[in-house]
């Protein structure tokens, strides 16, 4: 069920993180997080039970933290030049 649940996470964290991307707003960055701290938090619970499983799982969770880094700091840099534009024309 929590193999389940953690994949689950994981997939809508970065379906929301491609969201943000596209639809960058300051508020949608709470959320994403939110989502990374459950799927890293939900994936440490499934290595502690399974230590066998450990070299497989923290790789994995290396491969999902880039992505999801690498999409938000592309959110990130796109909300401040939004919020640059913004600015220059006020």
């Amino acid at each position: 069920m929590i193999v389940l649940l953690h994949v689950l996470i994981a997939l809508t964290s970065i379906g929301y993180t491609t969201y943000v991307d596209i639809r960058p707003s300051t508020k949608k960055f709470f959320a994403a997080y939110g989502l990374v701290g459950a799927t890293v938090a939900s994936g440490s619970y499934l290595i502690w039970t399974t230590p066998s499983h450990m070299i497989q799982g923290c790789t994995e969770g290396l491969i999902y933290i880039g992505i999801v880094s690498v999409g938000i700091i592309a959110a990130r840099v796109k909300l401040g030049r939004l919020q640059q534009i913004q600015q220059s024309i006020d």
